[in-house]
C-alpha cells in the first residue's frame, strides 16, 4: 500500500530536482520549468497531508487550487517578460543578459 512516506519520498524528490535545475540552468524557460516543479511538489504534499491527516477536512485541496491558479498566472507573466526580453536582447540566457547593459 502506498503511505504518505511515498507520496512525501515523491515530492521531496521533484523539489529537489527543481531546486537543482533553477540553481544550474542559464536558461530561463528551463528556470520557470524547475520553478514549476517545486510548486508541483508543495502541491503533493498538500494533498498527502489532506489525505492522510485530515481526511475529513478540505484545507489541502483548496490551498492546491490557489497554488495551481498562482502558478498560471505566473507563468503568464513569466513568459511575457521572457518574450519582451528576446525582442530587446535577442537571447534568452540569463548570463548574456546580465553582461548586456540596458
Amino acid at each position: 500500500m502506498i503511505g504518505l512516506t511515498h507520496y512525501l519520498f515523491v515530492s521531496c524528490a521533484l523539489f529537489f530536482i527543481g531546486i537543482y535545475g533553477f540553481l544550474t540552468r542559464r536558461n530561463l524557460i528551463t528556470m520557470l520549468m524547475s520553478i514549476e516543479l517545486i510548486l508541483n511538489s508543495v502541491n503533493i504534499n498538500f494533498i498527502a497531508f489532506n489525505k492522510f491527516l485530515f481526511a475529513d477536512k478540505l484545507d489541502g485541496l483548496f490551498f492546491t487550487i490557489f497554488i495551481i491558479t498562482i502558478a498560471a498566472a505566473e507563468a503568464a507573466v513569466a513568459i511575457a517578460i521572457i518574450i519582451n526580453l528576446y525582442r530587446n536582447h535577442h537571447t534568452i540566457d540569463v548570463e548574456e543578459v546580465n553582461a548586456m547593459k540596458f
